[in-house]
């Protein structure tokens, strides 16, 4: 079995590079296929999952790496009723909205929970 890695993302993607980061560190890992990866969005950094990433810090690695994170067989987690959700738009990717029981049994779930 492989060991799973939760890359839980908090950051603002209007005013810190974290969250791109963290897309492009989760793509690459997932890509190795040696861990199965699932990345959850919380607060602000639901905004990543907008269709026009264009304004946000190094916007380039969502625009290049998502697309690959969404190619992993599950969805993007995103937090449940996030106020900035009515501002994606149509996302060009899959998510998920779950509460906080599930993020805990994601995370419990996980062998490795990254947070940026």
């Amino acid at each position: 079995m492989k060991p799973s890695a939760l890359f839980i993302v908090t950051g603002d993607p209007r005013t810190s590079a974290k969250p791109a980061e963290a897309i492009r560190i989760a793509a690459g890992v997932g890509t190795w296929k040696k861990a199965d990866v699932s990345v959850y969005l919380r607060s602000p950094a639901v905004l990543a999952l907008s269709e026009y990433v264009d304004e946000f810090i190094d916007e380039d690695n969502f625009s290049r790496y998502f697309p690959i994170v969404g190619e992993f067989g599950r969805p993007i987690y995103v937090q449940r009723g996030a106020k900035l959700l009515g501002e994606i738009g149509d996302s060009p990717l899959k998510f998920e909205e779950i509460d906080d029981a599930r993020l805990a049994q994601l995370a419990a779930d996980s062998q490795y929970v990254l947070r940026f």
